[in-house]
């Protein structure tokens, strides 16, 4: 496999890491074990955010494509592909604030309709239990 592919690879790792973390919530409406990966990736989806921090993927996803001969980019994940597409003047420390708002607001929605739906159901009578 060569520096390059390795690098494609992790972009598409990392972007559906960020998807996750995004949205992952929307899975355990279906499959409620997905909440044990996807809390924690939530969390530090919004944590990486919150803190200005470049996730640790970022560094090595450059570190293949300059051992392929191709140039690195400074900056993030999100800021080198993801901002271009929605906020072309780049990343500030109000827009990570606003993702990571995002990822948090988004995901306590989400579980917080699981939990009361969860309750919902442990307080029905056991034959209204369909719903």
């Amino acid at each position: 496999m060569t520096a390059r592919l390795a690098a494609d690879i992790v972009v598409v790792l990392h972007a559906a890491f960020a998807l996750f973390a995004a949205f992952g919530g929307v899975l355990a409406w279906r499959w409620r074990g997905v909440a044990w990966a996807h809390v924690p990736a939530a969390l530090w989806g919004a944590w990486v955010e919150y803190a200005g921090w470049i996730c640790p993927v970022t560094p090595l996803e450059q570190g293949l494509r300059r051992a392929a001969g191709e140039a690195g980019y400074s900056g993030g994940f999100i800021e080198h592909y993801l901002l271009p597409l929605l906020y072309p003047a780049g990343l500030t420390a109000s827009v990570q604030f606003w993702l990571g708002s995002f990822v948090v607001i988004t995901n306590a929605a989400i579980y917080g309709w699981l939990v009361q739906r969860h309750f919902r159901r442990c307080s029905m009578p056991a034959g209204d239990k369909h719903g």
